[in-house]
């Protein structure tokens, strides 16, 4: 297998893709976030709605595995 993943190309491409994934999941919960009703972070926070993060959480995951894939090709 060899360094070849210490190359600098292959560290910075890995640095800008966890940045990009990072930037689509903030912006996902933002837009998720102006389509319900309520703040979510709000509720979540200030009311402990479990069951709200529990969904959160699950959005979090598949949006995470959905950039993961488009990532990994």
């Amino acid at each position: 297998m060899g360094l070849e993943w210490l190359r600098p190309g292959v560290i910075l491409g890995s640095i800008l893709y966890a940045v990009i994934g990072v930037i689509v999941l903030w912006l996902s919960f933002v837009v998720i976030d102006k389509l319900t009703p309520y703040k979510l972070w709000d509720e979540i926070c200030e009311k402990k709605n479990l069951a709200l993060a529990i969904v959160v959480g699950a959005m979090f995951i598949a949006i995470g595995q959905i950039v993961a894939a488009a990532i990994h090709g």
